[in-house]
């Protein structure tokens, strides 16, 4: 790896780490830019403007979690929604343990106005996979009627629950209350 990949590495490490602490609005290009140990114009090289860069944590947190949802239906191969969407809940709640601040910039804290199109895009590919899980479990009768996009709503929030508690530290995935919002979150859903 090149010295400008390693300081680009280290500058999006410090970025998430500030977002995910202090916040987008109360964090600055010079507080993350200290913390990386580089010069503030150092940032600009690598990205046009503190929401570029937001934005590109944004996207990579989605893309993570796209991921999770897409290996788990080629794993389960299109077997049971119920055995899916378990099956992605463990995966994210796993996810949740070691990469805290992914889960928590892109599935937790709403970004509000700073997504451009491109990030926008990526969440709703995050939900389109989900969509296809569910879908498929409305056409096998295990999910209720109503619209596909709702029960998507309604699993994910039930599901930021326990991804909460995790990046939190109150619980582990194995913990029980993981288990009880996992099968809460399918019950919520199904027929």
């Amino acid at each position: 790896m090149t010295a400008t990949e390693l300081t680009r590495q280290r500058l999006i490490r410090t970025a998430l780490e500030l977002f995910t602490t202090r916040g987008y609005h109360d964090t600055t290009t010079a507080q993350i830019a200290k913390k990386a140990g580089i010069a503030e114009g150092t940032i600009y090289r690598h990205f046009a403007s503190k929401q570029q860069l937001f934005n590109e944590l944004y996207r990579a947190a989605q893309r993570w979690a796209t991921k999770i949802v897409q290996e788990t239906a080629r794993e389960r191969d299109a077997g049971p929604a119920k055995a899916q969407l378990t099956a992605v809940a463990q995966g994210l709640v796993e996810g949740a343990l070691r990469e805290t601040g992914v889960v928590k910039l892109g599935l937790l804290e709403p970004p509000g106005g700073i997504l451009d199109d491109e990030s926008r895009k990526a969440a709703r590919e995050f939900r389109l996979a989900l969509e296809r899980i569910v879908a498929d479990g409305k056409a096998q009768g295990s999910v209720r009627t109503g619209a596909v996009e709702i029960w998507v709503g309604v699993w994910l929030a039930t599901i930021s629950h326990a991804l909460d508690k995790v990046v939190a530290a109150e619980w582990k995935p194995a913990d029980t209350g993981v288990r009880l919002v996992i099968d809460a979150a399918w019950k919520a859903i199904s027929a």
